[in-house]
């Protein structure tokens, strides 16, 4: 029989479909060391954010090498040492069109949320304060989007942006996308031209910033930057420094460096609009998800 471990849980529907199907499931979550000697009597892993797949982990799958199959459950596989783990002999994939949509979707209510003072004003009411006059927001209408790549979830955030009238720019790796009806600029002029800015990029191979101090001094100080990607995208202590001097209006951020998020800088700010890694987390996405990774099963071991 077929092992699948799901090691930071398993859609429901997705778990009964596979077990019909003949598959064995577990959902149990291991910590690295316990990983490393479980996951040895696997045919498939299957993760989402919270386990890391690094080498002595599939180090120690290759010994038995009975593991052939690991599935990110979501878009970015950089908690999985992927091209390692194709050395020896184990595929490696996601899926990637399950959640596009969810995401897009938050980095827009964070973009609703920023505009409109929508975080800190529910913060301050609670608190028993009444500032009516001093949460004045912006409309997004007329404004201009940035975005820093454009893979499925950048694509799914501009035709939302661009149904609510704003002007939509982006810059990508691969240089302007044929067929899209939106302005290829450079990253520069992205980050000095954008009222909004939203990260869609993975995070680079060394793990720095892709956007420390010299970068956000390019923006408006006007401006806000949403991150919904990755959180080692952005150096934070220089974003909170930008958002004290004024040099930037807010911050939304889904990601963080660690998780859970414990920069108390970062999260304490009156500025930044902050959710706790949720942006794949909704009903649709996670039956899509579910979904894609039954198919991802089925069509690996009918090969």
């Amino acid at each position: 029989m077929i092992r699948i471990l799901a090691s930071d849980g398993m859609q429901a529907d997705a778990v009964k479909a596979l077990e019909a199907k003949g598959y064995e499931v577990v959902q149990e979550h291991y910590e690295p060391e316990q990983l490393a000697e479980e996951v040895k009597n696997f045919d498939v892993v299957v993760v989402r954010s919270a386990t890391k797949v690094r080498e002595p982990i599939i180090d120690a799958a290759a010994t038995t090498g009975r593991l052939k199959l690991i599935i990110r459950g979501g878009v970015g596989i950089d908690n999985i040492d992927h091209k390692y783990a194709e050395t020896k002999g184990i595929k490696v994939t996601n899926t990637p069109k399950a959640s596009s949509a969810s995401v897009a979707e938050l980095a827009l209510a964070h973009m609703f949320s920023l505009a409109r003072c929508v975080a800190i004003s529910n913060v301050t009411m609670r608190q028993g304060e009444w500032n009516k006059k001093k949460y004045e927001g912006v409309e997004l209408n007329g404004k201009t989007l940035g975005l820093i790549g454009m893979g499925r979830i950048s694509q799914e955030l501009a035709k939302r942006a661009a149904a609510l009238g704003m002007k939509v720019i982006y810059t990508d790796i691969l240089g302007e996308i044929a067929g899209l009806p939106y302005q290829y600029v450079s990253m520069e002029d992205v980050l000095k031209n954008s009222d909004f800015v939203s990260l869609h990029i993975p995070a680079p191979a060394d793990k720095k910033p892709v956007l420390t101090a010299a970068e956000l001094a390019l923006m408006k100080p006007t401006a806000f930057l949403i991150n919904t990607a990755r959180g080692t995208l952005v150096d934070t202590a220089a974003l909170c420094d930008a958002l004290d001097k004024n040099e930037l209006a807010g911050a939304a951020l889904d990601v963080y460096y660690s998780e859970p998020a414990d920069d108390e800088r970062l999260l304490r700010h009156p500025c930044v609009s902050v959710t706790p890694h949720i942006g794949g987390s909704t009903q649709e996405a996670q039956l899509r998800i579910g979904a894609e990774i039954v198919d991802i099963i089925e069509a690996f071991f009918a090969e």
